[in-house]
This record gives structure tokens, C-alpha cells and sequence, in this order.
């Protein structure tokens, strides 16, 4: 693992990181609370501690100053294939998972006997789980998938609810989404009381957020006339992230609990031009199989246990959260099952670990394998990737270069033993099922609607 300790007295550090490391792991729980937070359409560019241009994290960024950075994790580029690659340790086709599209959902749903989410692995090993947020594109419910508990919202971008006959769920029974309710609100509070409720043991707090899928709507903290309700509710996001670590601040579970920050894929195309670091636009955005479509920000807390101020280059795929979270809550992995992803626990603990040499992305039946300097794609396609993430050069067919003929033979290989076509393949795009020309019409017009009623300082009712 290429790990940079970020200290001014490097030297002096480095004789004092092993044995005070060694004394870390010693006093560190053997199961540690786990809280997993997944933002929604977020990538690296609207993160402070990446180097975002335009956006301010403040307590994101503590976090990261508290951990460790991860430089280059990789998830699907649309949000329901990366969940189920998170939740299961597995890629889109072994789970029937590849798009957001119904055939997907189907597959994926087909599988619910023999899948083992995480929710129902560390329950095996003695922890409290639950999720608390998004559940749209995986089916299902939560508590259908072994989680203990559970507060479910269908769908995506839910904020405020106007006409008051939306609903959510919690464990399995209906609740009405009362009129002016902010539901990002409602599901921090749930987050707070589980912890609350279960901190004299070891939890997992599955938390995807609603920010920032759109329709972006205004937040309780948004002026009466803001121009930018996205900042804002970046903005807000932080300050929800920041209200979480002083509760385990408050109630001392700090040191007793890893903290993990993730995003389930790139910056929606609509803000992904403001999306910048250091002056310079990702390479696509969500949707693409392209670096801003699934390289996201990977943040880890985790006090005496993870160096701190510390950045990790190793490439992590969403299949690695899998083993590894099972590795440090003392899980036996499901026997029968491929596991695609690989632990990084070791890395979490400043060790060297064992990095995986490539990562996997799918979208529908399109995809590529990735190393740390050249992609290739399901068409054969090189690219070098050593302007990355802001660059990806084509490699001619018929090119002569050693290294891209080493780099197409080995990534040739990988695919090659994968064989994706041989899986479980939803839709061919990857993406939500067309509408009809009237349901596009009739969507139109209901964003239009909810951008005015924004705009009037009215809330929005769900997408």
C-alpha cells in the first residue's frame, strides 16, 4: 500500500509509527461499531479534502484529517448496482445488479435466498444492524435482506413533501411523510436514537443519505433567496455529518467506532462542470464509464486505530467493503458464495495489506478493468490513465508501445477470466426503463413545478 503519513517531521514519525501502531491495535476493540454513510451523486470534486474548487466540507474534511483518504475507490456509475456491489461483496453480474433498469431489480430480487447482505452477516457476529435511508433500485426491504432494523424512503432526491400523502417505512410498517416534513431530518434523528439505543454493543449503522440526488430542493438552512441550492445542500450534509461524530463524541464512542464516508458514484452531469480540483473537470460524470462516473471520495475514521492525516493510493472497489468490514466485526464470510471483493482492513490499520491489482466496473452490458495506469474496456478499447482523473487517453489498436501491449494483455486476461457475458445481465444500458413520450412530458412538468414552488420558498414534493 502506497501510504503517505502527511506530518511536517516525517522522520521523527516514522520511528514512532510502528510500535505506537502495534500499541493502537492492542488497545482497539475487536469489534468495533461500524457506520456506513453513502452520499448520493457525490464525487471527489465536491469534496474540501479532495481539493473541490467550489465546495466547503468542513467536518468531512475533519473527518479525513481524523483517518484516512482513499485516492482512487471505484463504484458503478449509477446508484443501484453500486448499493448491491456495497452490500453483498459482489459484481453486477453475479447478482443480476448491473443498471437501475426493472430486469435488474428482478434478477437481483430472484437471488434473495442466497444472497447474504452485510446487514445479515454481522448480525451473525453479534451485532445490531439497521439501514436508515435510501432504498430504491435494490428490492425489496431492508429487514427482507437480514437487517435488524430498518427507516426506508422509495425513491431518490426526497427532501420536502408538499401534499402530504407520501410515505417512508420503519421496520417493514408504513408511515406518512407528514406535510412540511424535511426527511433528511427525520432519518438523522433515527440515526442518532439507533445509536443511542444500542451503544452498549456493537452496531452497524447503514446510513445512504438523500444528498445530493436531484431534484435539489432548498434546506431548513437555505436563505429566503439563495441562487445555490446544491452548495446548500452540501452544505447541510456536512453539518449532518458533523451533528453524528459529536453524538459519539458525547456519548464516548469515538475510539470505540469506524466511520467510513462514501458516495455511491460521480457528481450528477448538471453541477459535474463546477465539480473541479484544481481548476481542472473530472473525465465524465455520472451515467459514464468514465473516472468522474465512479471514482468517489473514501473517507475512514476510526481514532487509535486508523493513522491519522493519512492517504491511501491502493485501488478499492465496492466489493471490498464486504470482507472488510466482515474482517473487523470477526464474520465468517458466507460459504457458496463468490466474494469479488477484497479486505482492506489491513491497509485501515496502516499495513501494507495485500491491494488488489485491478477493479471491476459494470453498467449494463458495458464495462472495464482498470489498474493503476491503463483501463480496457468490453470493446477491446486501451486507454492510459496516467492523466487521471482528469485525462484518458485513447491507445491506438495497432499500437506498437510495450507498455500498452503488456497492459492490453494482462487487462485482456482479467476480462477474459471474469467473463461478465456469462453472468446475469439486466439491461443492456444499465439505466432506469425508457418512459413514454407522455410520462417524459408529465415529468417535465413536474420538475418545472417543484423548481417554482423552490423558487417561491415552497417545498417540493418527491420525485
Amino acid at each position: 500500500m502506497k501510504t503517505t503519513l502527511i506530518a511536517t517531521t516525517l522522520g521523527l514519525a516514522a520511528l514512532k509509527f510502528v510500535p505506537t501502531l502495534h500499541a493502537q491495535e492492542a488497545a482497539a476493540p475487536q469489534k468495533p461499531n461500524i457506520i456506513l454513510i453513502l452520499a448520493d451523486d457525490l464525487g471527489i470534486g465536491n469534496v474540501g479534502a479532495y481539493g473541490a474548487d467550489n465546495f466547503k466540507t468542513p467536518n468531512l474534511d475533519a473527518l479525513a484529517k481524523s483517518g484516512m483518504r482513499f485516492e482512487q475507490c471505484y463504484s458503478s456509475p449509477v446508484c443501484g448496482p453500486s448499493r448491491a456491489m456495497l452490500l453483498t461483496g459482489r459484481y453486477g453480474f453475479n447478482t443480476g445488479m448491473t443498471g437501475n433498469d426493472k430486469q435488474s431489480q428482478k434478477l437481483m430480487e430472484a437471488g434473495k435466498d442466497s444472497e447474504v447482505m452485510i446487514g445479515k452477516l454481522l448480525k451473525s457476529a453479534g451485532y445490531t444492524t439497521t439501514s436508515i435511508g435510501k432504498w430504491s433500485q435494490v428490492p425489496l426491504d431492508p429487514m427482507d435482506w437480514g437487517f435488524s432494523e430498518s427507516l426506508k424512503q422509495k425513491g431518490s432526491g426526497n427532501y420536502w413533501n408538499v401534499t402530504g400523502d407520501g410515505a417512508y417505512w420503519v421496520n417493514k410498517e408504513e408511515k406518512p411523510w407528514g406535510k412540511q416534513e424535511y426527511l433528511p431530518d427525520t432519518e438523522q434523528k433515527a440515526a442518532l436514537d439507533f445509536i443511542n439505543r444500542h451503544q452498549d454493543k456493537p452496531f452497524l449503522l447503514y446510513y445512504p443519505i438523500n444528498f445530493a440526488h436531484t431534484d435539489i430542493q432548498r434546506t431548513p438552512d437555505s436563505a429566503a433567496d439563495s441562487k445555490d441550492l446544491f452548495t446548500d445542500n452540501i452544505t447541510y450534509m456536512d453539518k449532518q455529518i458533523g451533528q453524528l461524530v459529536a453524538e459519539l463524541d458525547r456519548l464516548k464512542l469515538r475510539d470505540k467506532t469506524l466511520v467510513v464516508f462514501i458516495g455511491d458514484n460521480g457528481t450528477h452531469p448538471g453541477e459535474a462542470p463546477r465539480a473541479t480540483i484544481g481548476g481542472k473537470a473530472l473525465s465524465g460524470a455520472k451515467g459514464t464509464l468514465l473516472e468522474g462516473g465512479s471514482r468517489v471520495p473514501l473517507i475512514a475514521s476510526w481514532p487509535g486505530t486508523i493513522p491519522a492525516d493519512t492517504k491511501c493510493d491502493d485501488l478499492v472497489s465496492f466489493a471490498d467493503f464486504y470482507p472488510t468490514l466482515a474482517q473487523l466485526a470477526g464474520a465468517k464470510l458466507p460459504e457458496g458464495l463468490a466474494i469479488d471483493g477484497v479486505s482492506f482492513a489491513p491497509q485501515l490499520r496502516g499495513e501494507a495489506g495485500t491491494p488488489r491489482e485491478w477493479v471491476f466496473v459494470i453498467l449494463g452490458h458495458s464495462w472495464y478493468v482498470r489498474e493503476q495506469g491503463w483501463k480496457l474496456n468490453e470493446k477491446g478499447e486501451l486507454f492510459d490513465m496516467k492523466g487521471a482523473p482528469f485525462e484518458e487517453k485513447p491507445v491506438a489498436a495497432d499500437s506498437t508501445d510495450p507498455e500498452a501491449l503488456a497492459a492490453r494483455t494482462r487487462l485482456q486476461a482479467v476480462l477474459a477470466k471474469l467473463n461478465p457475458t456469462g453472468g446475469k445481465l439486466g439491461d443492456p444500458s444499465g439505466k432506469s426503463d425508457k418512459r413514454s413520450g407522455k410520462e417524459k412530458d408529465k415529468k417535465k412538468d413536474k420538475k418545472k413545478d417543484n423548481k417554482k414552488k423552490n423558487k417561491e420558498g415552497e417545498d417540493a414534493p418527491e420525485e
